[in-house]
């Protein structure tokens, strides 16, 4: 099975979306759910985006200094489940 990721709400004064700071993580490695996936930076905050689920991450769908969009998916982690 697969989990997606997707960029979560930013919450009501940071605007629809973000930029990539740096991944925590590589293809391949494992991560337990609510681990940190990705920094994300607004021009307001930098916070972490948390793993959805326990497993392998298996894609990174967006690059450093690449620009997110609140709901898009960022990352798919293979779950046992």
């Amino acid at each position: 099975m697969q989990a997606d990721v997707m960029m979560p709400p930013l919450g009501e004064d940071a605007g629809d979306e973000c930029t990539v700071s740096f991944w925590h993580v590589d293809v391949g490695d494992e991560i337990e759910k609510d681990g940190p996936l990705v920094e994300m930076a607004t021009d307001k905050a930098t916070f972490d985006v948390p793993s959805t689920a326990v497993g392998k991450v298996t894609e990174i769908l967006f690059q450093e200094d690449e620009i997110v969009k609140v709901g898009d998916k960022i990352a798919v982690i293979e779950t046992a489940e």
